[in-house]
């Protein structure tokens, strides 16, 4: 069998042609994720599970769950749970109707790696799944928060990493669903760069009061 490995030691993953492919932002956002008194998590649009499995690689007996709108996503996210014993529940579904899959506030954290362009612009992708992935077709930044709000306990997070040109409204979108923005860190190649990413964390029902914490740099000269 075929696989990667998250991190020398750490998850295996295997890939699939069809599934969004294993990338940087899942690994970047697992990474930043504070998982103090976490026991259990969802991810929205978890696809072959990168994320989740990063996250589970970092602390042992969490319980994970996720959810994507693709059959072939979930099961691969199945395997990959199996592969490397995780305990794992993955849902065909579609975000919109996360009431039909899982019962309000019964989460620690709910995270998530979506889209990051509004339907119609960015770069298009040849492959329906990988377009699905990049544009807000299926699920938009409101259905996300909206979806996040409804999973996460009273005082849970939110974890999500998003474009820097769209901060603005992304941290509207949260404090509008009742996830007070509470951290947030960009992504440079060097410090001469502008962010390419940013990595951001909410809390339901939290008080005011960001931090933003020093950027993480991808590059030779930042480490």
């Amino acid at each position: 069998m075929d696989y990667d490995v998250l991190w020398p030691g750490g998850p295996k993953y295997i890939q699939e042609k069809g599934v969004f492919p294993l990338g940087s932002d899942s690994a970047w956002l697992g990474s930043f994720i504070n998982l103090s008194g976490v026991r259990s998590f969802c991810d929205l649009g978890c696809g072959g599970g990168a994320l989740s499995f990063n996250i589970m690689g970092r602390k042992n007996a969490l319980i994970g769950s996720g959810i994507d709108i693709s059959e072939q996503a979930v099961g691969l996210c199945e395997k990959n749970a199996a592969l490397n014993g995780f305990e794992y529940t993955a849902v065909c579904g579609d975000i919109r109707d996360i009431r039909e899959y899982f019962r309000a506030g019964s989460f620690d954290l709910v995270v998530s790696n979506p889209p990051y362009f509004p339907e119609g612009s960015g770069k298009k992708a040849d492959e329906p799944q990988r377009a699905a992935a990049r544009q807000e077709g299926a699920c938009t930044l409101n259905d996300i928060c909206a979806a996040a709000a409804y999973l996460c306990r009273w005082g849970g997070r939110f974890a999500i990493v998003y474009r820097p040109e769209r901060l603005s409204e992304l941290f509207c979108v949260m404090s509008a669903s009742g996830i007070e923005p509470k951290r947030l860190r960009f992504v440079l190649k060097d410090p001469a760069s502008a962010p390419t990413v940013c990595l951001a964390e909410g809390r339901r029902g939290g008080a005011p009061g960001l931090s933003v914490e020093a950027p993480f740099y991808i590059g030779k000269e930042g480490g």
